[in-house]
């Protein structure tokens, strides 16, 4: 069965999703049972309205890892097209590369199923409007995946920000800074359909370092850049009720991990139409961090600076005292950030349940992705990139 079939075969299933009673089980699928589904699949287990029902992978060895993560109800599923068709699945959680991101959310939503989709919602620009349209279309809830936007800490770092007590804020500063030391190097374990991986993606040899390292390849991710930077620039989007940039230029330095094409050391510049500049910078040949304390994301206000951390936030009043001033207000949860995932999922059950917009929906997915895509192009070309409203895509 072709797309084209399968999606009009599933279209009549998503006109009316019955809302849920409070007390009613969730039947959940997991499509990508890597370590992050596989982490995403164990923490939807805590939640007493949840049953895992099945799981997806075209890799044999973590189809099995993933099925003992879900537990006995859950059935095996090589081709996530068969799963969408299980009417016992309410919700599926996508956790595949990011390639196949686009594709599976809008047959998801077309199928009837509500999705869990790890960020970034997509891989292009043109993919994340796609989604936008299918999932309004749909009337399905959509929650990505990042978890900071139902993280009690940054909530209430949101209420700092829209307080009024920073000022005006022109320039946010943020990093992300931590060692990779090699790419992972080390044969298949199993059977896996390659061609079912590839996807969307151009086609090439079956290629065991591509697989394990995709993050690090163009037609699958963006590496590090991207994959931190969807937190960050969401994050940024959020406490500065901003959307789509002006343009965004990216540098970068040489990939020096084997054999991978996207450097691990980028930065990129934001411009934003709110009249204010992001610089986001990944560096991945620095130093060990404890994770604490490996990102920041700095707001200069006319009259306070705020910085954000991972499990951390700090309001500092303007000062021209040689002795740094403590901060105005302070707050810190270390040891806590693995508990956003669970408040994030949390989130998302409640919006099945009451069909309430979640907090991270596919419109804040589309902001950060087109910045995303906007740098990936940057970096690629050294051009500055141009965003065009009106024709909804970038230009040089």
């Amino acid at each position: 069965m072709n797309r084209r079939s399968f999606l009009l075969r599933t279209a009549a299933a998503a006109a009316a999703g019955p809302v849920m009673g409070a007390g009613e089980t969730v039947g959940v699928g997991v499509i990508g049972a890597g370590g992050r589904g596989r982490l995403l699949t164990s923490t939807f287990k805590e939640e007493p309205r949840v049953e895992m029902r099945a799981v997806c992978d075209v890799y044999e060895p973590n189809l099995q890892r993933g099925l003992q993560a879900a537990g006995a109800r859950a059935k095996p599923y090589p081709d996530y097209r068969r799963l969408l068709e299980d009417k016992e699945i309410d919700a599926v959680i996508v956790a595949t590369p990011d390639h196949w991101h686009a594709t599976m959310t809008i047959d998801a939503v077309a199928a009837g199923k509500d999705v869990y989709v790890e960020k970034p919602m997509c891989h292009t620009i043109e993919e994340g409007f796609r989604v936008i349209e299918a999932t309004r279309r749909h009337r399905r809830i959509v929650q990505v995946g990042t978890q900071r936007r139902s993280y009690d800490l940054f909530l209430e770092g949101k209420k700092v920000m829209d307080s009024g007590r920073l000022g005006e804020v022109r320039l946010v500063n943020a990093w992300w800074y931590n060692h990779a030391a090699s790419p992972r190097s080390r044969p298949l374990e199993g059977k896996l359909n390659w061609e079912m991986w590839l996807g969307p993606a151009a086609r090439r040899p079956l290629d065991p370092h591509r697989f394990f390292n995709w993050y690090y390849f163009w037609d699958y991710s963006g590496g590090l850049m991207v994959g931190q930077a969807a937190h960050v620039i969401d994050a940024i989007h959020w406490y500065m009720n901003s959307t789509y940039p002006v343009a965004v230029s990216c540098a970068g330095g040489k990939a020096h991990l084997d054999g991978v094409e996207v450097p691990e050391t980028t930065s990129m510049l934001i411009e934003y139409p709110e009249d204010y500049l992001a610089v986001f910078t990944v560096g991945y040949r620095a130093m060990r961090y404890n994770a604490a304390h490996d990102q920041m994301k700095q707001f200069h206000g006319s009259r306070a600076r705020f910085d954000v951390g991972r499990e951390s936030w700090a309001l500092y009043p303007e000062s021209r005292e040689l002795e740094v001033a403590p901060p105005e207000l302070k707050r810190d949860q270390y040891g806590t950030f693995e508990r956003a995932t669970r408040q994030h999922i949390a989130n998302f059950l409640d919006c099945v349940r009451t069909r309430k917009e979640p907090n991270a929906p596919v419109e804040a997915g589309q902001s950060a992705n087109v910045v995303l895509a906007m740098a990936m192009e940057a970096l690629r070309t050294g051009r500055r990139m141009k965003w065009n409203p009106a024709r909804r895509n970038m230009e040089a």
